[in-house]
């Protein structure tokens, strides 16, 4: 096999040297456009995973790399006049130029074609002899961009500026400096990469640019100004560029590169052409590694046809950058959005800064430094009256309603009642709930009329029987356990007089129906029949029906109360575009189409009593784009329902149309929460794909949210709390007496497997 490399970076590089490995017949050229000593920006980073990988696919190049390599396991954070340093982290550093001499190198000595100032034409006539062209020509990909019709590029242009500069001055961290300015804040990442140079890429939003002035300055003034900005930091070093292949100043927006196809007939996109991934990850160099690791091995270890092979190695390989990109995601928002986490305290800024992708989580920060986040569980539990533990574990205080951990099992709708009364079930399954450990439970969604139900076999507050069996449930949580209760009250509107999901999921009852209302005659689907347009007349009964079954909900001794405005039933069909029609005052604008639920929720407020509290359920986003509710918008809705006093923002995300395409992932839809809580600061509830602890005290400790509430997890396991706490050898949870012998055993089994390398906690 013949094989043009168009793209001298590492990712050409590299898979030239892993093809020669694996098939020293095969021909391969690298064409690069630059000359071999050319590079641009600084230094690049790897983790000791990477180099792993490095090892096992070319032992030789991966030792003369790791000799090059300035190794690093602290980060510092600056904040504020402070610095939290966590340990253990494994990371090293090599100079980009440094590290493509050590591949030109390797290359050579395999055989491998460098022919370097070679500029390829995209209409690639000059490569007609190659049998395959390895597209890696970067970021900036002219092949990319000249079949951009198969390719398809999609390119997002992030929000924030920022420049890759060098510095003699050596951190022995990686460290980041965070400097609030007049115009806001700028921030450095700074880390060593060679024995005399350290890479500084400083970064701050598009306003905060033009306010200092930047978008005015050429390179060498820009490196003044920021020498003048992070002088604390330089120690008397200069910084320097060596972006001069760039016109003006050097600042840049990161372009994220995402191709729905990386193959054209005989054409492969490779590295940061077909894909990249926000620099404060540090994973661009991986991704293009494991790329050129995994396309050598398509081409020379199947034995099926090479279309076949390479569609398996695109599928495959789009998955783990897929993760990737997530993650990169989640780091890129945090950064683009750091006002919101600027009131944090110094160590929970750290927190939230070292977990912010995801990738690190509480559990891994405990393995790399037991000692800092031993310093953080202290934190956060003494910021709340208690000793150090979990954060799951710390108690909440909503009003009055004091939760001894914040663990929450969510509402999730058993369809098991008879004409809306729990029964005997109902008792098993939240009594079991209850005594598993969960702070809160919540009643599945608990409708407020006959009319309002999901299903006939869903649970209501319309009547006094309901409310004997409710109250009945209510006296066993707090007479068995320590946990307090929640119920979730509301009207499926549209999507309501359907079968229970096991005789035909969301699908409308055969017989037996009834006539269902929405704010707009607009069916959920084309198998549901036409909801009736409300009238002033509904609203009103409907109002009433929430006040009538609030007013119960008291009586049965219920701790506190959710309107649940999520999801597409009838609420949050009046707040989101996608079924709310109406030309009067209950439609078009956000704040016309709130008018009605506020109503519901004022009228439910002035009942409760003002030392209970009252949660609101929303979805955070409609999952269709600007067309329907977006998280910003739900900021304003949030902030609507706190001015009327709401206590909790239960924040779930869509649910509210059958055209919408969720974004699914672990903790997916936890960013939502973290949104409302800290633009507002307000207390609020992540939900969403949330089912270790691990999960939970992460997002507790980064201020993402207040309370966390898991569904399926406590589906599979009643006792979720307790085995979590086993599993983290707290001693502190509240285990019903009757049980205490059996969850001792499993601590101290869970606690021995762990000594014994069989299970990570």
């Amino acid at each position: 096999m013949k094989i043009a490399c168009i793209g001298g970076g590492p990712a050409g590089l590299y898979f030239a040297i892993s093809m020669k490995l694996r098939d020293p017949s095969c021909t391969v050229d690298v064409f690069e456009r630059n000359a071999p000593d050319d590079t641009f920006g600084w230094g690049v980073v790897f983790s000791d995973q990477t180099m792993d990988n490095l090892r096992a696919n070319d032992p030789e190049s991966a030792a003369v790399i790791a000799d090059s390599l300035a190794h690093w396991d602290d980060i510092a954070v600056y904040f504020r006049g402070t610095v939290e340093r966590s340990r253990g982290h494994g990371f090293s550093g090599i100079g980009r130029m440094r590290l493509l001499n050590l591949l030109q190198d390797r290359a050579r000595k395999l055989g491998v074609g460098l022919k370097f100032e070679a500029e390829i034409d995209p209409s690639l006539e000059s490569l007609s002899g190659y049998d395959m062209i390895v597209a890696s020509d970067g970021i900036n990909s002219r092949i990319r961009e000249a079949h951009r019709e198969v390719f398809k590029p999609d390119i997002d242009l992030r929000a924030n500026k920022f420049v890759w500069l060098g510095t003699r001055k050596v951190f022995e961290a990686f460290t980041f400096a965070f400097v609030e300015t007049p115009h806001g804040w700028v921030w450095a990442h700074a880390y060593r990469f060679d024995d005399d140079l350290s890479t500084f890429i400083v970064e701050c939003s598009e306003d905060t640019w033009h306010g200092l002035g930047f978008d005015t300055m050429d390179q060498d003034t820009t490196c003044r100004a920021c020498e003048a900005l992070f002088a604390e930091w330089l120690d008397g070093h200069a910084l320097m560029s060596n972006a001069k292949h760039l016109r003006g100043s050097a600042w840049l927006n990161f372009r994220r590169v995402l191709c729905e196809t990386w193959i054209k007939d005989n054409i492969v996109l490779l590295g940061d052409a077909a894909h990249t991934a926000h620099f404060s990850i540090g994973s661009g160099t991986k991704l293009a590694f494991e790329d050129a690791i995994m396309l050598a091995d398509a081409l020379t270890q199947s034995e099926r046809p090479l279309d076949e092979a390479l569609h398996d190695y695109q599928e495959t390989r789009k998955v783990e950058v897929l993760k990737l990109q997530s993650a990169a995601r989640n780091s890129t928002e945090w950064f683009e959005n750091l006002p919101r986490y600027t009131h944090f305290e110094p160590i929970q800024f750290a927190y939230a800064l070292l977990t912010r992708s995801q990738r690190v989580s509480h559990e891994n920060l405990r393995l790399r430094d037991p000692e800092w986040l031993g310093k953080v569980e202290n934190w956060f539990a003494g910021k709340h009256g208690a000793d150090q533990r979990p954060p799951m574990f710390t108690p909440f205080r909503i009003r009055n309603m004091e939760l001894m951990n914040r663990v929450v099992v969510s509402p999730m709708c058993m369809y098991s009642a008879e004409n809306g009364v729990p029964n005997d079930f109902h008792l098993v399954h939240l009594g079991a709930r209850a005594l598993g450990g969960a702070g809160l439970v919540y009643t599945e969604m608990t409708d407020v009329s006959p009319e309002g139900r999901i299903s006939p076999g869903c649970t209501g507050l319309w009547n006094d029987e309901q409310a004997k069996a409710w109250t009945r449930i209510v006296d066993f949580v707090h007479t068995r356990s320590g946990a307090k209760m929640a119920i979730q009250l509301a009207h499926a509107g549209r999507k309501g007089s359907t079968r229970v999901p096991w005789e035909g999921d969301n699908q409308p009852l055969p017989e037996g129906g009834w006539q269902t209302i929405a704010p707009s005659p607009v069916p959920w689907d084309s198998s549901h029949p036409l909801p009736r347009e409300m009238t002033r007349t509904d609203m009103d009964q409907v109002r009433e029906d929430f006040v009538a079954a609030t007013r119960r909900a008291l009586d049965c001794g219920f701790d506190m109360v959710e309107l649940h405005a999520a999801h597409g039933y009838l609420l949050s069909s009046f707040i989101t575009p996608v079924s709310n029609k109406r030309t009067d005052e209950y439609g078009g604008s956000l704040e016309n189409r709130l008018r009605f639920p506020l109503e519901v929720f004022r009228a439910m407020r002035a009942v409760w009593p003002a030392d209970k509290p009252v949660a609101v359920r929303l979805s955070a986003t409609d999952w269709i784009g600007d067309d329907g509710i977006t998280p910003d918008e739900t900021v304003k809705i949030a902030h609507a329902f706190i001015e009327a006093g709401a206590d909790l923002i239960d924040v779930s995300a869509g649910q509210t149309t059958p055209l919408a395409k969720p974004v699914y992932g672990r903790m997916f839809q936890t960013p939502f929460s973290d949104q409302v809580r800290n633009t507002l600061h307000c207390a609020t509830m992540a939900v969403g794909n949330i089912y270790e602890p691990d999960h939970v005290n992460s997002i507790l400790a980064a201020g993402r949210a207040d309370l966390v509430a898991l569904a399926r997890p406590h589906l599979a396991d009643p006792n979720w709390t307790l085995r979590a706490a086993a599993e983290l050898q707290y001693r502190g949870a509240n285990v019903p007496k009757q049980y205490r012998a059996g969850i001792s055993q499993l601590a101290r089994n869970l606690e021995r497997a762990a000594e014994m390398g069989e299970l990570k906690v």
